[in-house]
């Protein structure tokens, strides 16, 4: 088994292929991480900058090279578009 080499919040720079051109933004945010695949591979759900829906990601999609280390969010709370991403008052709980 692989340990997760990142973790929630982390930034991270996807590989170029043919749907992510070298000069297309290819940086991401993690929001999740998913059982390891398989293989014993990590996987990770992300999101691009603009998209409204996640991905689902392996390791080796990962440019390790120009991602260098993680990159924080400030909080778990982190934002998005200067927005928190959690809206407490739109949590509900069950009675």
């Amino acid at each position: 088994m692989s340990r997760n080499t990142y973790s929630v919040g982390d930034t991270v720079v996807l590989k170029a292929d043919l749907l992510r051109m070298l000069v297309a933004d290819r940086s991401c945010r993690i929001v999740g991480i998913l059982p390891a695949a398989e293989h014993g591979e990590a996987q990770y759900r992300i999101r691009l900058g603009t998209e409204t829906f996640e991905r689902r990601i392996f390791e080796h999609d990962i440019d390790a090279a120009e991602t260098a280390s993680p990159v924080r969010a400030n909080s778990p709370a982190a934002t998005v578009d200067g927005r928190p991403w959690l809206k407490p008052l739109r949590v509900r709980a069950a009675k």
